[in-house]
């Protein structure tokens, strides 16, 4: 395995002007993208890869779609995906129909027969710290399939460092390949919303690259300007970029934080939260986030452990970022408190109560680090009996069999029918609609400040930030 002084001298090296095969590379990538000659490999069909192959389809290029799962190569070969999220179906359909779609569960194969080899696999482990073994075994697979002038992207949010000291001497050990000079090296990070990963890939950010070298840089610079309409930020070095995601997340983090701090606080001064931060936002240099229950999901609540590994690794404290993550961490357990005031005396483990929402967020299925939960584990502790989890979107899930006296169920009806407690824990919108009529005699905590005053009036509701 090349050392990393190996690596960066073989950047210095190369850092030059582009040679006449390279530029003749370049100019010929639009004919050979929108022929289907320059074929598109995305391994893992997730969150991220998924939207990403149709998004490469609805430009015209030809995607090999790269999945170990069997239950998700089928989807796909029906041109659907196991993820809702808008436009990927009708993509995988069209691509499927015009030839231009094909699916591998060989790796391998899928590295000869791709000139861009996209790596969007999951980095999250169940403690919301980095697994990169999923990483690691398909840059295996991407090596021993490596051709002269392949290009290697790397997609997931990763600790800084991780394409240059992890990726990239795995792809030259498999391969016998020298980056830079047989093949090239791209950092290029999703920036999705579920919902509307298309659209945000296509319309509403540009594209974020960084190459191992300045060849790496000019080739993904073009490929990369076929999906990314806003245009394509260039960054000056691999680790930069793969810093810049993290960044966004930890800003979100830090600010639901200060939110949520500032929210408890209104609590004890007895004041309206909400109504406090509307009047600050009009403000233009204000902009105080929402406060929660929770902070959930694959990214928020995950970026700042990768800072801080790093920043440990560097003897450095980085204090806002790690107290913002101690400080969300603790909503769930505050929040299960001041709700349990609101009900009527009597033992918890009497209690049937009614968690509204299991994924992170409203609008989408996605479960993962959801705050949904650590409420449950609270509510468990407290010795409570009959615990009912509604949520629109989620079927089914792997983790929820693991929790005792909870419920998981579709039926909206049935989950509010003789609850003494209510707890909002996802702003989906069919939360939003709640009112008395609906809610009957239960007692309502909102912990995502979704109802309006309008909806329910009465003293057998409450919600974060205004509660005395």
């Amino acid at each position: 395995m090349p050392s990393k002084k190996k690596l960066e001298k073989i950047n210095i090296d190369k850092d030059v002007l582009l040679d006449d095969n390279i530029s003749r590379f370049i100019s010929g990538l639009d004919l050979k993208i929108r022929s289907g000659e320059f074929k598109i490999a995305i391994y893992g069909l997730g969150h991220v890869g998924a939207p990403l192959a149709a998004a490469w389809l609805r430009s015209g290029a030809y995607v090999i779609g790269v999945d170990k799962s069997k239950d998700i190569l089928g989807y796909a070969r029906e041109g659907k995906t196991h993820i809702p999220e808008p436009g990927v179906n009708e993509a995988f359909k069209k691509g499927i129909n015009n030839k231009k779609f094909s699916l591998y569960d060989d790796l391998v194969e899928a590295s000869k027969d791709s000139f861009l080899k996209m790596i969007c696999v999951p980095v999250l482990a169940a403690d919301g710290t980095a697994d990169l073994s999923a990483v690691k075994n398909v840059a295996v697979a991407i090596g021993k399939g490596l051709k002269k002038n392949d290009v290697v992207a790397l997609n997931p949010s990763v600790p800084p460092g991780t394409t240059e000291d992890v990726v990239i001497p795995i792809l030259q050990k498999q391969s016998g390949f020298t980056v830079e000079d047989d093949f090239f090296v791209v950092y290029n990070p999703e920036r999705i919303y579920e919902g509307r990963a298309i659209e945000d890939i296509e319309q509403r950010y540009p594209g974020v690259v960084a190459g191992y070298g300045k060849r790496s840089l000019e080739i993904s610079k073009k490929i990369f300007s076929f999906i990314y309409q806003k245009g394509i930020i260039s960054m000056s070095n691999i680790k930069s970029a793969e810093t810049e995601k993290l960044f966004e997340g930890v800003y979100r983090d830090v600010n639901i934080a200060l939110a949520n701090e500032l929210a408890i606080f209104s609590e004890r001064l007895g004041i309206n939260f909400w109504e406090v931060r509307n009047a600050a936002n009009s403000q233009p240099f204000c902009h105080i986030h929402k406060p929660g229950i929770g902070v959930g999901g694959a990214c928020i609540p995950v970026y700042p452990q990768f800072i801080l590994k790093t920043a440990k690794g560097l003897a450095l404290d980085c204090k806002i970022t790690r107290l913002g993550r101690l400080l969300n961490n603790s909503m769930p357990k505050y929040c299960v408190r001041q709700a349990l005031r609101l009900v009527k005396p009597k033992k918890y483990k009497d209690l049937k109560i009614t968690l509204l929402g299991l994924a992170f967020r409203g609008g989408v299925s996605d479960t993962r680090l959801s705050p949904t939960y650590d409420v449950m584990k609270e509510l468990q502790k407290l010795k409570v009996k009959k615990i009912i989890v509604h949520d629109p979107l989620v079927k089914n899930d792997g983790l929820f069999s693991k929790y005792k006296n909870t419920f998981l169920v579709n039926d909206l009806d049935v989950a509010l029918k003789g609850a003494d407690l209510i707890i909002i824990m996802a702003d989906h919108e069919e939360y939003k609609k709640l009112s008395n009529n609906s809610i009957g005699t239960s007692v309502l905590y909102d912990g995502r400040g979704i109802i309006t005053e309008d909806k329910l009036t009465g003293v057998n509701h409450a919600m974060i930030g205004n509660i005395n």
